[in-house]
């Protein structure tokens, strides 16, 4: 991407960065795994600096009981 390109949501530059960081980490022999542990990181950090410990924890606990791409969100309807 020569030019930064506009009307993307967040989600779109979201992974655009993910994919870029990923081809990186393999390009040069970086473990995937450690490089999403930092990013994870990273974002925990980047939302404390605006939100409460709890709103984060609860944020996290979120994604976490609806990793499952197998289980429909609990709010979905069937």
């Amino acid at each position: 991407m020569s030019q930064l390109q506009t009307n993307r949501s967040a989600s779109e530059i979201a992974t655009a960065h993910l994919a870029a960081a990923i081809s990186e980490a393999e390009a040069t022999g970086a473990n995937v795994d450690s490089l999403c542990r930092s990013l994870l990181g990273l974002i925990v950090s980047k939302y404390l600096e605006s939100r409460t410990v709890a709103d984060v924890q609860s944020e996290l606990r979120f994604v976490a009981d609806n990793c499952d791409p197998d289980t429909d969100f609990a709010f979905m309807r069937p």
